[in-house]
């Protein structure tokens, strides 16, 4: 956009002033949004048309969960904007759109002594470094104060301007769909904003007491692009001579030692580079055929990833001499269950493995680099990131790279990654012209930043039986590497350090709402030969299996209903108690039931909370002799506290159970001589919709602070679906994935035997120790 007086003034610190992130952020910060000529900026996330136009800097990235919307809803509701007039900008780098929510997220999982501390380390961190991230479900979190005080404050300062023409007091005016108001006056914000941005603001503002926008279900402002095909993600970048890259870089670790290009087709020029090889030619399809032209050898030294990772997750839960361990919680009457067998303890042991992102649009992104300069378009989670990433990656300064976002195919948590990024500035400057590089479906599963696999013991006692049973002490013993050391060191590496043992890796199991007197939690650190990443939910995503699978194993010895189990444990939690309640309502009774083909169906649920919100799912599905099983519904409550778009939320939501359901049933990434096994969907499939059941979201009312949503519920998916399973068969599920005919559940290498008594779910003797599939395979009586 042109450079026009106004910002001029705003980037001098004229107008720094009329900064609206004064709420959160030191008045010093200028504000860095531009506008048109026929543009005036109020502050730093709203500027208004002279044709009436309401533009909303939104700081977070679109990648289908709505926020583009979800955010505009915020500030136009405060404003008193028509929202037929309301659009969007990506916000441009400043520190009034650092996201300190993300990294403070990542203290959520550590105990309560040590979140404060760690918390305001992230703060001081973020507002230091002006990060932009979009991660953690923390976008409305993040946002609904500093856009609500921006349109506050601008809203006074219209009032202001239509009081100055109207000769009245401002209080008494408001503001109505575009307009100021004042009895039968009605002035257009367009004819008032110039007059406004004259004005200084005001420290505090009144926040409207009615919401007309926020909480509504208003039409998404993406949908129409993507329905008409003009939406720009990132392989829809068209730059004038611009040319197309294919990439390849060998299995995992592995040093490249020769590469025959003997057959390397005309009219394609070939780019290497450490850790990868490019072919550059005019379209894509071309430079892809250059690639496979090529022949290349690599070294893939002496411990390439492959099955040993997970038979090490294995074998840690029985000896952890040599590995690093953490005890994070650690009541003395639970730390005694994990040093070995305890007559009358419930044991079992789960496996989780290692799961790819699988993003419907593969790792992509466009440089140019003119006069020392770089220009980005790329689908990122993270300006702030990608530019410090390309700017390390060329020894060029920051403020030498810009970075414009496109719209994401999904991100999951992939796309905070600068790989791709990286990869095209380097082969632009090679070739010396505009590059898109874009990832082939096999190079995108074969380089992931992988969610990591995880083995675990848990051992728990219960005293009383059916409205007095309880849980006395529970003590988990919890084999993962560390997901925060690999992703934080490779993208952060001001910030980065070794893999540690901590409350971290067991997030959400850490603060598990139940009411349990004894609890001992460890982490035992196992390193591993593959990369690690944040994927959707990160620890929640495992943590919420293990838990959940055994909550639910200790109701069953208890002999009571699974959820009137979880509510005995909710006293002072009421908002998880109202989650259960309503999905009790929605399913009745737990457990099984058979049907007159000779199938028998069964129920299952599953609790968790996690980046602020709280979801249930209750999991219907059929089985019939030894098939697969086949999910028939899922019913999800959520308490998400105050929502701002509810049929974004419910997409969300329906969402993150598809993906929940994809990875637990068929999601498994499993590595042999440095290469991933997986790569594509024939191998790594994706639920279809012919293949998704029914999904019915209830929506808890709540006038709490919003909660995070694009995560939540991903989590409670697999366990409720594994409960569903022991509920229709007596067949416990402790191995994810759970597809596949039942009784098909192969061990992992390295997996350990053992018996459990198929009357109590107890383990028996020595067998306490170690619970195999055969355990799983145990049958438990209704």
């Amino acid at each position: 956009m042109a450079l026009t007086r106004r910002r001029l003034l705003i980037g001098t610190g004229v107008g720094a002033g009329l900064l609206v992130g004064w709420a959160a952020w030191p008045r010093r910060h200028a504000i860095s949004w531009a506008a048109a000529d026929d543009e005036v900026v109020l502050n730093a996330f709203l500027k208004v048309g002279l044709d009436g136009r309401v533009v909303v800097a939104v700081p977070q990235a679109e990648m289908g969960q709505g926020i583009w919307s979800g955010l505009a809803q915020i500030a136009a509701d405060e404003l008193g904007a028509d929202w037929k007039t309301v659009s969007v900008e990506p916000a441009p780098l400043g520190a009034a759109y650092a996201n300190r929510f993300a990294l403070g997220e990542m203290t959520s999982g550590l105990p309560a002594p040590l979140r404060g501390p760690a918390r305001w380390t992230t703060d001081r961190v973020v507002e230091y470094f002006e990060m932009q991230m979009t991660g953690g479900s923390t976008s409305v979190r993040g946002f609904e104060a500093p856009l609500r005080a921006a349109g506050a404050v601008a809203r006074e300062m219209l009032c202001r301007a239509a009081a100055n023409r109207l000769s009245i007091e401002w209080t008494e005016c408001g503001t109505d769909n575009g307009f100021v108001t004042h009895k039968a006056n009605r002035i257009a914000f367009a004819e008032l904003v110039k007059e406004a941005a004259l004005l200084d603001p005001p420290r505090t503002a009144t926040l409207r007491p009615i919401r007309t926008i926020s909480g509504t279900s208003v039409p998404r402002i993406d949908l129409p692009s993507k329905v008409d095909g003009s939406a720009q993600f990132g392989a829809d970048v068209r730059l004038p001579g611009m040319h197309y890259a294919a990439i390849a870089q060998g299995p995992i670790g592995a040093k490249r030692t020769r590469i025959d290009k003997a057959k390397l087709p005309a009219g394609c020029q070939l780019v290497e580079q450490p850790g990868f090889v490019a072919v550059v030619a005019r379209g894509w399809w071309q430079a892809k055929q250059g690639l496979d032209a090529l022949v290349i050898s690599y070294d893939r030294g002496e411990t390439p990833a492959g099955p040993w990772m997970e038979a090490a997750l294995d074998a840690a839960l029985d000896s952890q001499d040599g590995l690093e361990t953490a005890l994070v919680r650690d009541d003395a009457d639970a730390v005694e269950l994990l040093a070995g067998p305890v007559e009358g303890v419930i044991g079992a042991e789960f496996a989780l493995p290692f799961l790819a992102h699988a993003c419907m649009e593969t790792m992509t992104a466009t440089a140019r680099i003119e006069d020392g300069r770089c220009e980005l378009w790329t689908p990122t989670q993270s300006l702030t990131i990608t530019t410090w990433a390309v700017a390390r990656a060329l020894g060029i300064a920051d403020e030498a790279v810009t970075v414009y976002p496109t719209l994401l195919g999904g991100g999951f948590g992939r796309k905070i990654e600068t790989d791709a990024a990286m990869q095209a500035a380097l082969i632009a400057r090679a070739v010396g012209k505009p590059v898109q590089l874009i990832w082939s479906r096999e190079e995108d599963f074969a380089h992931d930043f992988w969610r990591p696999a995880v083995a675990a013991r848990l051992r728990g006692r219960v005293t009383g039986e059916g409205a007095g049973a309880r849980i006395t002490a529970l003590a988990a013993r919890v084999a993962v590497p560390d997901v925060g050391a690999s992703a934080i060191g490779r993208n952060l590496p001001r910030l980065g350090g070794s893999p540690k043992a901590g409350a971290q890796a067991l997030e959400g199991m850490v603060r598990f709402p139940y009411d349990v007197p004894s609890v001992a939690l460890e982490h035992v650190l196992v390193n591993v030969a593959v990369p690690l990443g944040f994927w959707r939910s990160v620890g929640n995503s495992y943590t919420a299996f293990i838990t959940e699978s055994f909550i639910d194993e200790l109701a069953a010895s208890a002999g009571v209903d699974p959820g009137g189990f979880r509510l005995q444990h909710l006293g002072d939690k009421p908002r998880h108690a109202a989650v259960v309640r309503a999905l009790t309502s929605a399913t009745g009774a737990l457990g099984r039931e058979r049907n007159g083909d000779g199938s028998t169906s069964g129920t299952g649920m599953a609790l968790w909370e996690s980046f602020g919100s709280i979801v249930g799912v209750a999991a219907e599905v059929v089985v019939r002799g030894g098939e697969p099983p086949q999910v028939v519904r899922l019913i999800m409550a959520a308490d998400c506290g105050r929502v701002i778009n509810p049929d974004s939320v419910r997409a969300q939501l329906e969402g993150a159970a598809i993906f929940g359901l994809s990875a637990a049933l068929s999601g498994r990434a499993s590595f042999a001589d440095g290469e991933v096994l997986e790569t594509n969907f024939d191998r790594q499939p994706l639920l279809g919709l012919a293949a998704t059941p029914v999904i019915e979201i209830i929506l808890i009312e709540s006038e709490e602070a919003p909660g995070g949503v694009g995560e939540v519920g991903t989590p409670p998916v697999a366990p409720a679906l594994a409960n569903a399973i022991f509920a229709a068969s007596g067949i416990r599920m402790r191995r994810l994935p759970l597809g596949g005919p039942l009784g098909e559940r192969p061990l992992r290498t390295g997996a350990s035997t053992g018996a459990i008594d198929a009357a109590s779910g107890a383990a028996t003797g020595a067998a306490l120790e170690t619970i195999d599939s055969g355990a799983e395979m145990a049958e438990t009586p209704q």
